[in-house]
């Protein structure tokens, strides 16, 4: 399998577990389909999310770890997703969810796991364009917590992404990255002379 999934932090994982064995959590999370779920569910396939705070004017994006997401799994399926987020004391739970992002994060991990090079998978949100993407890093070794972005690196944009934007087809960095930049910068305003 050429995905090496990252190891999530323990302590990030047990807050997915506490809250996941919390029967009041799992309700007042309003997630139908982990409601519904029949069966055990379980937290799998833990990825760290990066956020693309900004690209520096040299074309050297800043990006930030700011949590895991764990998959939620019942039967043959992900069913709702459990995010972490990072505090002064370690880790903690933060919500459950569902919706297109969930099933965009699985069918691209399989698509991922297609592939003949090996990478590490992350996700990376772009606020500006409410836009998140799976993020194929190339060095296997990396610090999963660590963000930076490498020019060969792959950035697979999750469904629905931004209109122009093709989902589910992977782009190097070099080329999506200046993109991302131009769709995320605001336009000037224009001044009328009366």
């Amino acid at each position: 399998m050429p995905l090496h999934v990252p190891p999530a932090p323990a302590p990030a994982l047990r807050t997915v577990l506490t809250a996941l064995s919390s029967p009041t959590a799992v309700r007042e999370a309003r997630t139908p389909s982990l409601l519904r779920a029949r069966g055990p569910v379980t937290p799998e396939l833990p990825l760290p999310v990066h956020v693309l705070d900004h690209v520096a004017a040299d074309g050297v994006p800043s990006v930030r770890l700011a949590g895991w997401r764990f998959l939620i799994r019942s039967g043959e399926r992900a069913v709702a997703a459990a995010d972490t987020m990072p505090t002064a004391d370690g880790w903690a739970f933060s919500r459950f969810f569902e919706g297109p992002y969930v099933t965009a994060t699985e069918s691209a991990l399989r698509q991922a796991e297609t592939m003949t090079q090996p990478f590490q998978p992350r996700l990376l949100s772009v606020p500006g364009l409410y836009m998140l993407t799976l993020w194929l890093h190339g060095d296997l070794t990396a610090d999963a917590a660590a963000g930076r972005l490498q020019a060969t690196d792959l950035l697979v944009p999750l469904a629905p992404a931004p209109p122009g934007i093709a989902a589910h087809r992977p782009h190097r960095v070099a080329d999506l990255l200046p993109v991302l930049t131009l769709r995320s910068t605001p336009a000037p305003l224009l001044r009328t002379t009366a």
